[in-house]
């Protein structure tokens, strides 16, 4: 049965593996050891059977601002939902934080657009380029697309959503 909770210490040497794998095809920034311990606060997992498949994290960088990153699958693993669900949570999160914006960059802008997302120039997040980005390898080359995703319109549309199902639940 599939479970999404927050990462614990015992998923670290996973998580390590997972996003490493995906470090080496320079589709995601490496992770250490020790950066994943002082920081495995931020991760949520999806387990089937006691099994961490997939993981993805939440960075703060303000009140209002955080990141998707380190989205990722036990390599194989595809079109189970596992990202969606995952990223779901997390933005989940992210508003009872009462953050207002999310964002990720991505080199696969479709699944972001999906689930609500629109496109914007990555210097909109200095932060983040100062950050991380100015330390990527990729730097000069980067190939990530920014994809921001406002959590306000996010309660307003799921707030429509179930007052029209309520609508439509009362007629019935």
């Amino acid at each position: 049965m599939l479970t999404i909770r927050k990462a614990e210490l015992s998923d670290v040497p996973t998580l390590f593996e997972m996003i490493n794998y995906y470090a080496e095809q320079r589709i995601m920034l490496p992770w250490s050891l020790v950066d994943l311990y002082e920081k495995v606060w931020e991760f949520t997992v999806a387990e089937d059977d006691g099994k961490v498949l997939a993981c993805a994290a939440l960075k703060f960088y303000s009140a209002e601002l955080a990141e998707v990153r380190s989205l990722c699958v036990t390599p194989g693993i595809t079109n189970r939902g596992l990202g969606r669900a995952l990223t779901e949570r997390l933005l989940d999160e992210a508003e009872r934080y009462g953050l207002k914006t999310v964002f990720a960059l991505t080199l696969v802008p479709q699944f972001f657009d999906k689930l609500g997302f629109r496109e914007i120039p990555r210097e909109r997040f200095p932060t983040k380029v100062w950050r991380d980005c100015l330390a990527c390898p990729k730097y000069f080359q980067c190939d990530e697309k920014a994809m921001v995703l406002d959590l306000d319109a996010r309660r307003a549309s799921r707030n429509e959503a179930a007052l029209e199902f309520a609508g439509t639940a009362t007629k019935a």
